[in-house]
């Protein structure tokens, strides 16, 4: 692996104008106990402003609009962690690739535009943040940025950017590196960034010493610097389960999904398991149930929806329990803190479906609550 770290100084702005359209709720209710904030982010090539924020009630599994932000593709977004502030993508295969900070009003679900910063990399299509740094994750630019953030919540321009070389076999799809998550491990003491193009896992050891009032550099090449996963695989997304002892990889072309053991930093391959049965290569995320008791893995392209497969509390090993078909595109879910509702953001369907977890089973039922929204492909709780 090639990799250099550039410090990029150039600070961009899009036009932003937040509306709110509901934004009440009754405080002390039993109601307003259950309700979770949600934040939506679609693409906007249709008839989408951007950001959405709803109130999503996890008991009954209903949602009630609260407001919108004007931002371009913000196509992977993440809030922080006292919910003051949203940082969001917007992903372009050009130099108006970006990272928007958003100061957040909880209560009201209101955005208010604090900055916008060039990634360095294009197609920016995933968003972390540990609380003093925000890193995304490059496709195109085959790159990962680093933002220290101010004290107001707003991003500095990038620190770092990590650039990868390499190709896959895969001559269409792996032609070049595309990095297309990044995730902190449970511990807090290393970064994954897993590349599609590369069939890699890249390892960086975090610093968190490193701030915006110093300039430490945030992330170390770490050693391994990399895990290799089957050629032609194409790692996409990274979960980890609640105990943090295992970690889970969908494979988008693939179409499988790999456990590992993970200890302090160190990953070791214990299964691979097909997700995706058609050959559709279009495998998009994962998710662990908060149980830790399932796992579940969408699949586009043919037979668009999600497989479901039981975790073995005492080896991480999955067995495949049933399939969920779902509308078009299931690019993006998440499941509730309370682990009762699965939201999937069916990018062509145009539309969040809500299905109800038998918590015994793993098993979804679509409670027919659909969420009209144009284009959804990320949905996030604000804690």
């Amino acid at each position: 692996m090639l990799k250099t770290f550039a410090t990029i100084c150039i600070i961009g702005m899009f036009t932003s104008s937040c509306t709110s359209k509901k934004a009440s709720r009754t405080e002390g209710s039993h109601e307003a106990e259950q309700d979770l904030t949600m934040i939506v982010g679609t693409y906007t090539s249709g008839d989408s402003k951007g950001l959405y924020s709803f109130r999503f009630n996890e008991e009954n599994g209903t949602a009630t609009a609260l407001s919108e932000a004007e931002v371009e593709n913000p196509s992977y977004l993440v809030p922080s962690a006292d919910g003051k502030f949203i940082y969001a993508v917007s992903e372009f295969s050009n130099e108006q690739a970006a990272a928007n900070a958003f100061a957040f009003n909880k209560e009201e679900g209101t955005f208010r535009l604090l900055n916008t910063q060039k990634t360095g990399g294009e197609d920016p299509c995933y968003i972390i943040t540990n609380g003093s740094n925000v890193v995304t994750a490059n496709y195109s630019g085959g790159s990962i940025s680093v933002f220290p953030i101010d004290k107001d919540g707003s991003l500095l321009p990038a620190s770092e950017v990590v650039k990868f070389k390499g190709s896959g076999a895969d001559k269409e799809r792996q032609e070049k590196p595309h990095l297309h998550c990044v995730r902190i491990t449970p511990d807090g003491k290393y970064l994954f960034a897993d590349d599609l193009g590369t069939d890699q896992i890249h390892k960086f050891i975090v610093n968190p010493n490193a701030k915006a009032d110093n300039e430490d550099v945030f992330l170390k090449e770490g050693s391994p610097a990399s895990y290799k996963v089957e050629a032609g695989s194409g790692p996409r997304h990274l979960t980890f389960a609640p105990n943090g002892s295992y970690a889970y990889l969908i494979n988008e072309l693939s179409g499988t999904v790999i456990a590992f053991e993970y200890n302090d930093g160190e990953l070791k391959e214990i299964q691979t398991i097909a997700a995706d049965t058609v050959g559709a290569k279009g495998s998009g995320d994962i998710h662990i149930s908060p149980d830790g008791k399932f796992l579940y893995a969408s699949n586009r392209l043919k037979a668009d929806g999600l497989a479901i497969f039981s975790i073995h509390p005492e080896n991480g090993m999955l067995t495949k329990v049933g399939y969920q078909l779902t509308g078009i595109h299931p690019r993006n879910f998440i499941i509730t803190p309370n682990g009762k509702y699965l939201l999937v953001a069916c990018r062509d369907s145009n539309v969040i479906q809500v299905y109800e977890r038998d918590t015994d089973t793993g098993l979804l039922t679509d409670i027919r609550k659909d969420i009209k929204v144009d284009k959804p492909v990320c949905i996030k709780f604000v804690p």
